[in-house]
């Protein structure tokens, strides 16, 4: 069974079973800057988990299911062996107060036995804490399923949250030929910042199954890299027994690049960035260690988007993908060999043991590598482990810290919440960027979300998800809706709220901003009371429409795959 039936029959089969099937969502989560990635499929679901009622509004149903594209950097130095990637799609139903434990368990099994024809080796239930009682009711549910291997584990299977605080708790994971395909997580907790756990109000149903894994044992094969989804690719690299750990993680590390390149995220020193840079320049140095040409990197582009054909669309992006990575190679070519020859310098060194008699690198070199050469620690690392010497993580982690803080820095200061001042003419656009946005999402979608921003007293500049350019039509209807708006004369209303509240409430975040507990949330209702915009935002704004003047989009243009941006002015009138 090739692997696209696999997701479609999952799909299906739940659909089957009262749920929504709900597309996968950007690899950059939306409205939560807890984590860089989307690494779960339930990421995009946190906020029905508190407030159930939004679901049925959105989706017309409590249940969902989806096949969420996920990036995953934790476990990448287990990456090349039978099952472990960075880049993985979670297969996922979910259920925000629709149904529990039972009916949730009986769904699994049911899929994996009838549907899959496929034998389960042994279940796990939570043990218990002090914080969380044992879960007998799962283990009831499995015995009366006829499962006699069912153990008890500790902190294993108690799942979440993502990021720092939000919805978690204790799971069962299913188990075929020894591999743990299925964890079925209760959402019965929410455990905030300062790790205290509450009990959920509304307790859902998280689940999720790495696809790879399941098509692992679907087809019989012994490592994920044997399956449909690698084949293509390992066959490219020429996967022989020769160096076969490095072909694999070249083979992931290049399928992680390409989607997070899609999905608008360009290589750089910093956040998200920094982790595609270090994925793209580790798959390089492993490509020439297999003795391969450097432009293999590009020449997998085209087989990854077949692969995916049909399920993710790659295949119109492959031209700024491969823009992407071959800037990126030949940035990295240029420093490659300079950075090689320091880093054995450094490395003399260290092994001189009148100049270092720790034999260690210490993290300043670690980090002159990093800023100078382009070698992402893990790099360094690898490196060093083969001339069987140590490097200062900790003290790299200061200069990088350091670093990081003087970036941010340097941007806040430039521009402060995208405001380059805060003269009245950039407040009055910044507060029409807010009813921009809102028309967007009327004219275009709610899936509409913002990706940047830039206002100055001249004019204010958005980036947004879409995947095409806007007719004629569409921009004058953008127009015509935010004047209204701002003829209507509606007050501009702030109110300080927990994050958690506003959340619930569907305020939208700014792109790639971190909030505290406490947050602004900047109100724009119509005289009837309906909220037109709710905007997390730090200010400042005008506090009438009527303030702005008449607004007018001067262009609107592509500026990465699947990204638009519109530049406009308000005009006095």
């Amino acid at each position: 069974m090739k692997s696209d039936e696999i997701r479609s029959r999952f799909l299906k089969f739940f659909e089957s079973k009262g749920h929504k099937i709900i597309p996968s969502s950007y690899l950059i989560p939306e409205n939560d800057p807890s984590v860089l990635f989307t690494t779960a499929g339930m990421q995009q679901f946190k906020k029905y988990y508190l407030n159930p009622e939004l679901a049925e509004k959105d989706f017309g149903s409590k249940n969902v299911v989806s096949a969420q594209k996920c990036v995953r950097t934790s476990d990448i130095d287990k990456v090349g062996d039978n099952t472990h990637l960075t880049f993985f799609e979670m297969l996922g139903n979910f259920s925000f107060g629709g149904y529990g434990r039972k009916e949730a368990i009986q769904y699994a099994y049911e899929f994996i036995t009838k549907e899959m024809n496929l034998e389960i080796s042994y279940v796990t239930v939570y043990e218990g804490s002090e914080n969380v009682p044992k879960d007998e009711d799962s283990k009831k549910i499995w015995q009366e399923l006829g499962l006699k291997d069912i153990r008890e584990e500790g902190a294993d299977v108690f799942w979440g949250p993502t990021g720092d605080s939000g919805p978690c708790g204790p799971t069962t994971e299913i188990y075929v030929d020894g591999i743990e395909i299925w964890n079925i997580v209760f959402n019965e907790y929410y455990k905030d910042k300062e790790g205290e756990y509450s009990l959920l109000e509304n307790k859902g149903v998280d689940t999720g199954m790495g696809l790879e894994r399941l098509a692992k044992v679907v087809q019989k094969v012994e490592t994920v890299f044997e399956t449909d989804l690698f084949s293509p690719l390992m066959l490219k690299l020429k996967a022989d027994s020769s160096q076969l750990k490095a072909r694999r993680i070249v083979a992931d590390h290049i399928k992680s690049a390409i989607f997070l390149i899609a999905d608008g995220i360009r290589p750089s020193n910093v956040d998200r960035g920094y982790v595609l840079r270090k994925l793209i320049r580790r798959a390089m140095v492993y490509v020439r260690k297999i003795n391969l040409p450097d432009k293999t990197l590009i020449n997998l582009v085209d087989i990854i988007s077949e692969i995916y054909k049909g399920v993710y669309l790659l295949d119109g992006k492959n031209v700024d993908i491969k823009n992407t990575l071959i800037t990126e190679v030949d940035k990295f070519k240029n420093t490659l060999e300079k950075g090689l020859k320091q880093f054995n310098k450094i490395v003399y060194e260290s092994l001189n043991e009148k100049a270092h008699a720790n034999k260690k690198i210490s993290g300043k070199d670690a980090f002159l590598l990093f800023s100078s050469y382009g070698f992402p620690l893990e790099m360094t690392l690898e490196l060093a482990l083969e001339k069987g010497i140590e490097v200062d993580v900790k003290s790299f982690g200061e200069y990088f810290k350091k670093h990081q803080e003087e970036s941010r820095k340097g941007a806040e200061h430039k521009f402060k919440g995208g405001l380059a001042d805060h003269e009245l003419k950039t407040i009055k656009l910044h507060t029409a960027h807010h009813l921009l946005l809102a028309a967007l999402k009327l004219v275009l979608g709610p899936n509409i979300k913002q990706r940047g921003s830039n206002i100055t007293a001249e004019r204010l500049r958005i980036d947004f998800s879409f995947g095409r350019k806007l007719t004629d039509e569409e921009k004058k209807k953008v127009e015509d809706i935010v004047n209204q708006k701002i003829e209507e004369g509606l007050d501009v209303i702030k109110k300080e709220m927990p994050r958690a509240e506003a959340l619930k409430i569907g305020a939208e975040m700014e792109f790639g901003a971190k909030y505290g507990d406490t947050v602004s949330v900047y109100f724009i209702k119509d005289r009837e009371g309906n909220v037109f915009s709710c905007e997390f935002c730090g200010g400042p704004h005008i506090t009438n429409t009527s303030e702005l003047g008449h607004f007018k989009i001067q262009k609107e243009e592509a500026v990465a795959s699947g990204v638009r941006r519109i530049k406009a002015i308000l005009e006095i009138l």
